[in-house]
């Protein structure tokens, strides 16, 4: 997954060459600003047509230009209707700050030739705000059998639906993601952003459609927000620290995970994640931490705490695997270079759809360490079997809900 992180690289680098011209849209618009009335760009007004077939981007863009250029606070509308969209590349540094008032329906076009890369992108833009009750519909379904990334590396990386880089105090809130073409949220290299009343759906067989992923990251926060996905609901990347993650409930999808870790060279420390008060309803994992076993990189996953965390019939509802490979498509043995450490699990319940309800992997090379179990009550709820906790190269200091867990 850290392959679309490179791509956004290259999109932060192409963007960072263009300082001189920040002021200049996509389009090659000179974004002034004032050509709004009211600070509203109403993007019917602008051409769009919501009328599901008419293409709209030119409008989209249009709006980005004027709202982004106009000083104080400044408002995208898109009014209720269903307006089909192209790429859009939304660029700062702004003069103010903008508003995307989602009422209507977003539908990405089908067509993967117009794509560069992403299908919403917004770079390098403090104070911005995403919210309504609308929903951008990647229209996934018609390009998924196109995804090779279950049998090779080096696959060709679907559109992502909406890609934040470089955003510094934003909020996405209310709208709904829905059938991405890839990842439905990508944050990368922001700081104090919340995500919130937010839904993400999509097929549970759906592939590499996680809800939220973010890398590099700090300060992100993820309230009370709906996901079911059919990859990770949310993943959290190298490089992100101080992460809230609260009221999420989670399924179908592969539960909320911290990694994959160490597959780049030069990754950076996952540090204070916190995940509490959600629920996870069928997922193929709950809370897991997942590392390459023959890592690239030398970093540290650290100070992660879950409580208050409710199992539906989960599959491995606590898990910190560091032989991770996905598919098999990777080398399943080598020496470690992830440290997991400081990791507490408190009144954690509910039912597993496995036997194995805690399963920590580590490595032998650099066992997990610090991790803590204080009221974790999770039950197998099928028959034929009883409740299993695996244990293997981890310190663990338990109560007496986990007294049968022993370490190898």
């Amino acid at each position: 997954m850290r392959a679309l992180f490179l791509l956004a690289l290259v999109c932060a680098a192409q963007a960072g060459g263009k300082k001189d011209d920040a002021k200049k849209d996509d389009a090659g618009g000179d974004a002034k600003g004032g050509s709004c009335p009211g600070g509203t760009c109403d993007i019917t007004k602008l051409g769009a047509s919501g009328d599901g077939k008419t293409d709209s981007t030119k409008a989209l863009q249009e709006a980005w230009a004027s709202a982004c250029g106009g000083s104080g606070k400044n408002t995208i509308l898109i009014p209720k209707g269903d307006y089909l969209t192209g790429p859009l590349n939304y660029t700062g540094p702004c003069k103010g700050d903008v508003t995307i008032q989602v009422d209507g329906n977003l539908l990405a076009s089908t067509d993967l030739s117009l794509y560069k890369g992403n299908w919403i992108e917004i770079l390098r833009v403090e104070n911005l705000v995403i919210t309504g009750k609308g929903t951008l519909d990647g229209q996934g379904p018609s390009v998924w059998s196109k995804n090779s990334c279950a049998k090779k590396y080096d696959c060709k990386i679907l559109p992502n639906s909406l890609v934040l880089d470089f955003i510094t105090k934003g909020e996405v809130s209310g709208i709904t993601l829905l059938n991405s073409k890839f990842f439905h949220m990508n944050v990368f290299q922001c700081k104090d952003v919340v995500i919130k009343d937010v839904t993400v759906t999509a097929p549970g067989d759906s592939p590499n459609t996680d809800g939220i992923h973010m890398g590099d990251s700090s300060g992100i926060s993820i309230v009370n927000t709906v996901i079911g996905v059919g990859d990770d609901c949310i993943s959290i990347g190298p490089g992100s620290t101080k992460i809230n993650i609260t009221g999420v409930t989670c399924g179908p999808g592969h539960g909320i995970s911290i990694g994959s870790l160490g597959r780049y060279k030069d990754e950076k420390d996952v540090t204070d994640v916190s995940v509490k008060d959600c629920t996870l309803k069928k997922s193929t994992n709950g809370l897991r931490i997942k590392a390459y076993e023959d890592a690239a990189s030398v970093l540290t996953a650290s100070k992660i705490h879950y409580e208050n965390v409710k199992m539906e019939d989960v599959a491995n509802p606590i898990i910190i695997d560091m032989k991770y490979c996905p598919n098999k498509i990777c080398t399943s043995s080598g020496a470690s270079k992830v440290t997991v450490k400081d990791v507490s699990f408190k009144n954690i319940t509910g039912t597993s759809s496995t036997p194995e309800a805690v399963s920590l992997l580590c490595s032998d090379k650099i066992p997990c360490s610090g991790v803590t179990m204080d009221s974790v009550n999770v039950e197998y709820s099928g028959k034929n079997n009883k409740t299993m906790a695996v244990c293997k190269n981890a310190k663990v200091t338990a109560t007496a809900s986990l007294k049968e867990l022993e370490c190898a």
